[in-house]
């Protein structure tokens, strides 16, 4: 069976050329984070995630996660597994140090956590979910539930989880039913059924702490009348230890299409009188807290997207080489590899010249959120965080939605076999379906980048960026050679097309906001592709500068022909998309209402 193997050449070199890791290290908090701390980093996660956790990616989903009478059963080798990650201090990685955590920026992080979701996807969902309550306590939480949560989470001896849809409630979370009752001593008894929880109920760890949105009784309507309620699986006892188990069950888990080893479950509170829960914050305002969790979240997903491509893209190279069939059209000589055929190579292509587009654009976005957060000038912190609030939607919508496409493209190379489970390449397909879904669908992303991002301000901020955008088309136009006379035409057309589409949503949102919702999506989508070659046309004049300088490694001027074929292949799609969003929503509408 075929291992993952970090692709640590372009990781490197995205973190250090496009991301800017050794700016980052020289922000406040981050001093650790040098270039040789970040190398020895990335080595070991690689050599984690492809001895420990590629191993039982496949056997995981074969077997999946069982539950019985309220427990689950992860499958073999998960708990051993696990036990491994948090005495490695994985799980803390980028976590405060004052409660344990080592403090690395979020673009280290963000490289780690590619490889946790590309060696084994329903693995890492657990760190994931943690990772998210920790951020909400942290930043949310008194300073005794800080106390008595964070130490243990950031170790990763208890995990997290995010509690929000309801039977009844899904995106919509104006809906939530859950009932929080104050009991007098500073807790609230928790009463309602959550579903969808990943993750949930396991038994890897001796505690799990649930977040949990529900009402108080004198709560208003809507939105603005959700708490947020730190609810254990087990009480703590005043020395930290479990103690006394709390009115909160798995009722049952999901039989779902992929992630088959992550539990996805229905969980139960207070059947029997009521779980006892402790407020995060201030009440009714719940929602805040937990889109704190939700937008950690939705880069992390995003992330899935990349780590998916890139291991769907690996294994289907891998094989390409091996298969033996057909023969060359060349010269006819043949039985030949695969990967011999043009229409193979295309698809080769396709899939390592999106997920390296990807994977740029997602550091680049999680260096932003380091600036964002700790550059000591409170302009550039506004700059950044505006960066990265209009980016987030487009590194999980798009990265996701090219995530599915590519790990279909790794099925397609493998011919008849691709549809055999044996392979592996179908696990992918499998496993990256769900990212379009859940932390909010593709539709709920492209809104919020339409409407939030782009239109609320008048489209200043994506002005700003496409502004960024043609100084790498200036630097491109001064290139010499073919190579580069087609990245150029390539990006060009997908900043005009860019640029034209954003000014139609920004003019024309309040007038036609059903027809501009229309285009959302294809603009999401639009966005991604031009900002994706943005980053490899920023690959793409580094390695050319190095290339110049006299350095033979044969990764520049792959990066060169990659991004050529991503301006070919790729970029190429911008003009139709934006075409789409500009008139695609008053004949979408007109034949939606009289024909469906």
């Amino acid at each position: 069976m075929s291992t993952y193997s970090a692709p640590l050449n372009d990781m490197h070199f995205v973190l250090r050329e496009l991301a800017g890791i050794e700016q980052v290290a020289k922000l406040p908090g981050y001093e650790e984070a040098s270039p040789d701390t970040v190398d020895a980093i990335l080595e070991e996660a690689g050599k984690f995630a492809s001895g420990a956790l590629s191993p039982i990616n496949g056997s995981g989903d074969h077997e999946g996660a069982k539950w019985h009478d309220s427990n689950v059963t992860m499958p073999q080798g998960f708990k051993e597994a696990y036990r491994q990650f948090i005495e490695n201090g994985w799980n803390g990685i980028g976590c405060e140090p004052e409660f344990g955590g080592q403090g690395m920026p979020k673009v280290v992080v963000a490289a780690v956590q590619e490889m946790w979701k590309a060696s084994n996807m329903a693995f890492s969902l657990c760190p994931l979910l943690t990772t998210g309550a920790i951020e909400a306590i942290t930043l949310n939480g008194s300073p005794g539930l800080k106390a008595t949560y964070l130490p243990k989470m950031i170790e990763g001896s208890w995990t997290g989880t995010m509690n929000l849809t309801e039977p009844q409630a899904g995106s919509d979370l104006s809906l939530v039913r859950s009932r929080a009752v104050p009991q007098g001593d500073g807790s609230y008894r928790i009463f309602g059924q959550k579903i969808f929880i990943t993750y949930g109920e396991h038994d890897m760890t001796e505690n799990i702490i649930h977040l949990v949105l529900a009402r108080t009784p004198d709560a208003p309507e809507g939105v603005k009348g959700i708490s947020l309620f730190v609810v254990p699986k087990f009480l703590p006892n005043a020395d930290g230890t479990p103690g006394q188990r709390n009115d909160a069950r798995c009722v049952s888990i999901e039989h779902k299409l992929g992630i088959h080893a992550s539990p996805t479950c229905v969980m139960a509170f207070g059947d029997n009188g009521g779980a006892i829960g402790y407020l995060v914050g201030k009440e009714n305002e719940g929602l805040k807290y937990m889109f704190v969790m939700m937008n950690a979240a939705r880069f992390a997903v995003g992330l899935e997207g990349v780590a998916i491509a890139d291991r769907a893209y690996q294994r289907a190279l891998e094989y390409a080489k091996e298969r033996i069939q057909g023969r060359d059209l060349a010269d006819g000589s043949g039985p030949v590899p695969i990967i011999r055929h043009p229409d193979i190579r295309r698809m080769l292509m396709l899939m390592k010249s999106q997920a390296e587009a990807m994977r740029a654009l997602a550091y680049v976005v999680a260096a932003a959120h380091d600036a964002a957060a700790h550059h000591p000038d409170g302009e550039e912190r506004k700059r950044n965080q505006a960066f990265v609030d209009l980016m987030i939607p487009v590194v999980k919508g798009w990265s996701t939605e090219t995530g599915i496409e590519v790990a279909s493209l790794g099925v397609q190379i493998h011919g008849g076999m691709g549809f055999i489970e044996e392979t592996g390449a179908a696990q992918y397909l499998r496993d990256a379906r769900i990212t379009t879904i859940y932390e909010g669908t593709t539709g709920i992303q492209a809104n919020d980048l339409i409407g939030r991002k782009i239109a609320r301000e008048g489209g200043a901020t994506i002005k700003a960026v496409i502004g960024i955008m043609k100084q790498v088309e200036a630097a491109l136009a001064r290139q010499p050679g073919e190579d580069f006379a087609a990245i150029h035409a390539g990006f060009s057309r997908g900043i005009q097309a860019l640029a034209e589409a954003a000014t139609y949503i920004a003019t024309n949102f309040s007038q036609d906001i059903k027809g501009v919702h229309v285009g959302a999506v294809p603009f999401l989508r639009l966005m991604g592709i031009v900002s994706g070659g943005w980053q490899m046309a920023r690959a793409a004049l580094v390695a050319q500068a190095k290339i110049a300088a006299g350095d033979g490694d044969p990764y520049y001027p792959t990066k060169i022909a990659t991004t050529r074929f991503y301006a070919d292949h790729v970029l190429s799609q911008a003009s139709g998309l934006a075409q789409t969003v500009i008139k695609g929503g008053a004949g979408a509408l007109a034949v939606a209402e009289e024909h469906l």
